[in-house]
């Protein structure tokens, strides 16, 4: 087994053990719509007649999707990090190796630089912002 696949052999077992801790934690019922109990956002109007959109149902699963997309950008970042690191690192001298490294990590850069702008962006557009 070559030192790629168990990078990635030990990154997914990582994940799969933190998929097994956080799992059962995630079990309490925040609220019941229309008789079906929901542990993932509290419904927070009956009917039509809520008084602003944050209490509604999807602005919770809207905020929850957000929430998952962050962590995953970061989890990705970390890792796309964590491997330019280790191609720069394994370079030992080779130039065009060296620049494949470099270029990884600039590319993780500009793409949490993106991500960053976006959600800010999204906060500016969105009145009051996402997370009030």
């Amino acid at each position: 087994m070559n030192t790629k696949q168990t990078i990635i052999r030990t990154f997914l077992g990582f994940i799969l053990a933190c998929a097994l801790v956080v799992g059962p934690l995630v079990t309490t019922t925040l609220a019941d719509c229309g008789g079906v109990s929901t542990s993932i956002i509290d419904c927070g109007q009956e009917g039509g007649d809520a008084a602003s959109t944050e209490e509604t149902g999807i602005w919770g699963v809207l905020v929850l999707a957000l929430n998952i997309l962050t962590t995953l950008v970061a989890v990705a970042a970390l890792a796309g990090l964590i491997w330019g690191a280790i191609q720069y690192t394994s370079a030992g001298g080779n130039v065009e190796q060296t620049k494949k490294a470099m270029a990884t990590i600039t590319n993780v850069i500009i793409g949490i630089l993106a991500y960053g702008l976006m959600y800010a962006f999204l906060n500016f557009i969105i009145p009051g912002g996402v997370f009030n």
